[in-house]
């Protein structure tokens, strides 16, 4: 079996409004989210590290493909997710009240996932899994429900585990408005009988206390729990809310008290919605991970506790580090979103994509093209639509991740707009070029509302000119630019490179970028990326590899600028570098298109010989890398 779990049912897009303590009538922004009980579950298993894997429809549409795109990207095996041409996919529309109130709307008028089939079941998929995973929706629709049903009975045939979370919505069952998305319990004598039928097919049954109400057909919690375990001898699991969960595998005692438990956390409840999905990522992993119940529900309410203390569903789910450190280091501030090294884990362990080695063709100058001969701000652009073209035609003929841009804004929009959706990564820079002190030259006054019109794939990118001698008020203006530029970007979703520069403002030698780095932690400012100097020594690299690592052990990563070195000088340099596993590639540009530019706006050669020249200069710089990498050489820490 090459999965863990595969989780059967719902997938959404979720608008969550932004603004939090006002009616959804008055949102004016909404964050999106892939939703969906099992959709979540799939996206929190996989983060503890769980092969998991969901089977849903979406649309064939762009909400569709963000929920293949997001899953994917969140290591979800997207086998069973089938592509519905002619229905759209489910939204769900969600907003933060107060602290009790978390209203919703369902789009869900003949969705695309409520048109899940039988024969959408593969049985050799479904024979993969240690465990077949179905949530209470499903169940609500002959069609659905039969689906369902096959997958559970095939995962019971091959000896898999079966789980069932109730998941029980009224208002997905018709038995309440389009305006009562929020509610949780409505009694029904038919949703009972239907659950009660298929309880007998599962090995775990997990449910909130009104949940277990609608199963067992009696709002009588005890007796409830006793209807289902008339029916089933599967371990039950009531969740309590903030009294935490039980665990029953045998008899319902007389109190609820006396089932197993695990210990709860004393945490600020920020938004409950999808709070459960997140509780049953950790039961799932403790489950299948063959802890005991105490331990598995101990995972749960954890992963509960870091849920409904943030914005959003799947994404307030932790990572397996994350998870560790919550556990070993214990709640420190109730409002978990305000505890900053924790929020730097999950920020840090859950980022999108995967990026092993990074080659990036930089053509974000501007002043630098701007006293090139023959230039002008609308042949600049055009120039900068070839260099995205070279960069294209390596990527592709590479056949593989880990190319990527940088262009700006103001000079290169269209090439930097053609970009998007190519699989490139994409940085973007921010600083006036030449600043010092730093000063932004595209973002205005608000920083947080200029970068919340960016796509979330750009990087922001920014380069300081700074040096350990520098006078402390200088230190200061800078720092405190970097701090409030790091916080905008990660209030907005958007990874930050640093790129820093000192031999350009004074004597370096193994130390100087070293100290740099130590002073950028010490503002808690925790870049992404760090785009350093072509340095020669191995004795640097190693200095600057540990400040980095010690200071925070899951950043993305260093890439090497160019500085405008010739190739023989750039191999030298990524020879020493390249034995340094934390140096990921390199980010070039005027030793690419240095003299192609002058040619070109000269009028000397065509488009298709610049990006042929770029190309080639681009390609050869690939292969220097490679070829370093290969090789392992320099002296590693």
């Amino acid at each position: 079996m090459n999965l863990d779990v595969i989780t059967i049912g719902r997938s959404s897009v979720d608008l969550y409004g932004a603004q939090v303590g006002g009616r959804l009538e008055d949102m004016r922004s909404f964050r999106k989210y892939i939703g969906g009980s099992p959709t979540n579950m799939a996206c929190g298993t996989a983060r503890l590290g769980l092969r998991s894997a969901v089977i849903t429809r979406v649309g064939d549409e762009h909400m569709g493909r963000f929920i293949r795109e997001t899953l994917a990207a969140q290591g979800v095996d997207t086998r069973g997710v089938v592509t519905d041409s002619e229905r759209l996919t489910a939204l769900v529309i969600l907003g933060i009240r107060d602290e009790d109130s978390f209203p919703l709307i369902f789009y869900r008028e003949n969705c695309a996932d409520m048109a899940l089939t039988e024969a959408d079941i593969d049985p050799d998929f479904i024979a993969q899994a240690r465990a077949t995973v179905a949530t209470g929706t499903h169940l609500s629709h002959p069609r659905t429900e039969a689906a369902v049903l096959k997958s559970v009975r095939i995962a019971r045939q091959c000896g898999a585990r079966t789980a069932l979370d109730i998941d029980y919505r009224p208002n997905l069952w018709g038995l309440a408005g389009h305006d009562a998305g929020e509610s949780r319990y409505i009694e029904s004598d038919a949703v009972t009988r239907r659950l009660m039928a298929h309880l007998p097919l599962f090995d775990l049954i997990v449910g909130t206390e009104e949940e277990f109400h609608i199963a067992g057909g009696t709002t009588d919690t005890l007796a409830a729990l006793r209807a289902v375990r008339a029916v089933t001898p599967a371990t039950l699991v009531c969740k309590r809310g903030p009294m935490g969960a039980v665990a029953f595998d045998g008899d319902i005692p007389d109190r609820l008290e006396l089932g197993q438990s695990g210990p709860g956390f004393p945490i600020e409840v920020f938004n409950v919605l999808g709070a459960g999905d997140g509780f049953m990522s950790g039961l799932l992993y403790g489950w299948l991970g063959g802890a005991d119940w105490p331990r598995t529900l101990e995972y749960a309410n954890a992963c509960g506790a870091l849920a409904v203390s943030r914005h959003g569903c799947a994404p307030a789910y932790p990572s397996r580090a994350e998870l560790d450190f919550f556990l070993e280091r214990g709640v420190v501030t109730p409002a978990l979103r305000h505890d900053r090294p924790l929020e730097q884990i999950h920020w840090s362990t859950n980022r999108r994509g995967d990026w092993p080695q990074l080659r990036v063709f930089a053509f974000d100058h501007r002043s630098q093209l701007e006293a090139v001969a023959g230039a002008a701000p609308d042949s600049i652009a055009r120039f900068k639509q070839v260099c995205l073209t070279a960069a294209r035609q390596v990527a592709d003929a590479g056949g593989d991740a880990g190319y990527g841009i940088l262009c700006d804004d103001r000079l290169g929009r269209q090439a930097l707009h053609a970009a998007a959706g190519t699989g490139l990564w994409i940085g973007r820079p921010v600083e006036l070029p030449g600043s010092r002190p730093l000063e932004l030259e595209e973002l205005g006054l608000d920083w947080g509302s200029a970068l919340d019109a960016w796509p979330r794939e750009h990087v922001v990118k920014v380069l300081c000119y700074c040096h350990p001698d520098d006078p402390a008020d200088l230190w200061h203006t800078q720092l405190a630019t970097l701090k409030r530029l790091a916080q905008a970007a990660r209030a907005n979703d958007l990874e930050f490179l640093l790129e820093v520069i000192p031999s350009r403002v004074g004597p370096v030698d193994a130390a100087t970028t070293a100290d740099i780095i130590e002073r950028v932690y010490a503002e808690e400012i925790f870049p992404d990326w760090w785009k350093l100097e072509p340095m020669r020594e191995p004795e640097a690299w190693r200095r600057a590899v540990d400040a980095i690592e010690r200071n925070d052990p899951h950043t993305r990563g260093i890439v090497v600028l160019g500085l405008e070195a010739p190739e023989d000088d750039l191999a030298r340099c990524f020879s020493v570098a390249a034995g340094f596993p934390l140096v990921k590639g390199f980010a070039v540009g005027r030793s690419i298109f240095g003299a192609v530019a002058a040619d070109w706006f000269a009028g000397r050669i065509d488009d298709a010989a610049a990006a042929a020249d770029m190309a080639a200069r681009y390609k050869r710089l690939c292969d220097i890398w490679d070829a370093a990498r290969a090789a392992g050489t320099g002296t590693q820490p």
